[in-house]
């Protein structure tokens, strides 16, 4: 992979070469491949390559299930390799399935749990953002998935980016079907709060999915940051440093 310069950007395929553009890395130029995609369909040599494509393609599509679920969340908090990064750990899950023969492996029969911990946003993650003590928990019973935090001191528990005034912290309980690709979400937010040395009440928030649910269940808590100006509120440098992670996962 090379970088295209000049003041000419090309794109498509010219003479072997292949030029495109990326959103993280600019202009770029790579050589196109020698090998036939008929031959990677239907050839014995390349079995393993076709049983590790259909368990991508299926990681990729369970990623854009949960990234879909949880978009009026990421709206403000992902970084831009956030979908490969996202992707890379689906694979993990499907290939923890110990159910299914290779190739075959999928989300439901995996570890879901795996994706506990995941960070949307590296500029700004949310176990170095939030040292509040906070409790998360899924009923699975009730369908009620639930994180609580106790009273706190904003700039004693929040590192917030230069410029912050403001907060709110929002969460988000998602159930997922990756097989028949539908959801159920509820999200929860505060107020804009001010970042300030005023202890806070308790927060408590409650998203209610489907009661007795079978699906992969998944519970996401976050920080936006905001800057007062004049008596408005804007979101801090449009949400560059906003954290939000998956907290508790529950993937039967």
């Amino acid at each position: 992979m090379a970088r295209q310069t000049g003041i000419i950007k090309l794109k498509g395929t010219i003479g072997g070469m292949t030029f495109y553009k990326t959103s993280a890395d600019g202009h770029l130029v790579r050589e196109k491949g020698g090998i036939e995609k008929s031959r990677i369909e239907s050839d014995p040599a390349f079995q393993r390559t076709r049983e590790n494509g259909a368990e991508f393609g299926r990681a990729g599509k369970a990623g854009k299930m949960l990234r879909t679920a949880l978009r009026a969340l990421l709206i403000n908090s992902a970084d831009s390799r956030m979908v490969s990064r996202l992707t890379q750990k689906m694979v993990k899950v499907i290939q923890a399935d110990l159910v299914n023969e290779r190739g075959l492996r999928n989300v439901i029969d995996g570890e879901a749990e795996l994706l506990l911990g995941f960070e949307f946003n590296l500029r700004g993650k949310l176990g170095t953002t939030l040292y509040a003590p906070f409790v998360g928990a899924i009923d699975r019973v009730s369908g009620e998935i639930t994180v609580d935090l106790a009273p706190f001191v904003p700039t004693n528990m929040i590192v917030a980016p230069s410029g912050t005034t403001h907060y709110k912290i929002i969460s988000g309980g998602a159930e997922i079907d990756f097989e028949n690709e539908v959801f159920t979400v509820a999200t929860s937010e505060t107020a804009i709060l001010p970042w300030d040395a005023t202890p806070t009440v308790a927060v408590s928030h409650m998203n209610q999915v489907t009661a007795a649910s079978t699906k992969p269940l998944f519970l996401a808590l976050g920080i936006e940051f905001y800057q007062e100006v004049n008596g408005a509120m804007y979101p801090l440098k449009n949400g560059a440093f906003n954290p939000l992670a998956l907290v508790t996962v529950s993937g039967l």
